[in-house]
């Protein structure tokens, strides 16, 4: 059986562009850790120490010493699980808006003449087979100029 090589499943991982959604979502995602986290520490942290009589420093009751300076620290614990718990509620809101998104997108079907039902598909640029935007006369990707304004067609749906 042959098959393609790692550094050549490597090259088309790159130049589908995975690489650049993962590495924005990675940055992205890292920027809102910092607000949920500065959430976390600086407003809802001191709002437990207020109600459970924390001195400031600590959250009261719920840390244990162990002895050398170190403290089973529960107040921390706390306030990471109400950080992921931000973060996931926020990723699923997300990923529900997507879906949703993309449900809808499904629907976006209608019958031909034939009474096929029929997807109105984006444009491809006959030179390079990527996608191009309604109208573009030139191809972004390949920066072919296209013999006529692209159009949209419809395929069949399965």
């Amino acid at each position: 059986m042959k098959g393609k090589g790692l550094i050549a499943e490597f090259k088309d991982f790159i130049n589908q562009g995975n690489v650049m959604d993962m590495a924005v979502g990675i940055i992205i995602g890292a920027a809102f850790t910092a607000i949920v986290t500065s959430l976390v520490n600086d407003i809802i942290t001191p709002l437990i120490m207020l109600v459970t009589g924390g001195n400031g420093t600590e959250i009261s009751g719920l840390q244990i010493p162990v002895g050398g300076g170190q403290y089973l620290d529960f107040g921390a614990f706390i306030g990471a699980i109400i950080n992921f718990l931000i973060i996931a509620l926020c990723v699923f809101f997300i990923v529900k808006a997507f879906n949703k998104m993309r449900d809808h997108s499904k629907k976006l079907v209608h019958r031909n003449a034939a009474g096929e039902e029929v997807a109105e598909v984006a444009p491809i640029c006959p030179y390079c087979k990527e996608e191009v935007n309604v109208g573009a006369t030139r191809c972004y990707h390949c920066a072919a100029d296209l013999p006529e304004p692209a159009t949209p067609t419809e395929q069949v749906v399965a």
